[in-house]
């Protein structure tokens, strides 16, 4: 059985040039730049009615929102993990009696 596959941030980006040649590495980006790269797509993906290019857009800003959702749950994670290491997990605060 083979292990489990790390993925790390260089992961990341070799996926999305997979999917999608024109997405170079998003970890250069600031996760509200990638924000703001995500609305300026959406305001082209309305503008345009070329359905191939909107096909395009949907494929780039699909890559943005799962980096996005990745940087979110690995924050969240490190939080929870900081939290627990630190005692202060919400058990410790509710008193049953």
């Amino acid at each position: 059985m083979t292990a489990a596959k790390q993925y790390t941030p260089n992961t990341r980006v070799s996926l999305a040039n997979m999917i999608h040649p024109l997405v170079n590495n998003l970890s250069e980006f600031t996760d509200s730049q990638l924000e703001d790269k995500a609305q300026e797509l959406q305001r082209k993906y309305f503008k345009t009615n070329n359905p191939q290019l909107q096909v395009q857009i949907a494929n780039i800003l699909d890559i943005y929102k799962d980096e996005l959702n990745t940087r979110r749950s690995i924050a969240a994670q490190k939080q929870r993990e900081q939290m627990d290491s630190n005692g202060k997990d919400l058990d410790s605060l509710i008193n049953v009696s």
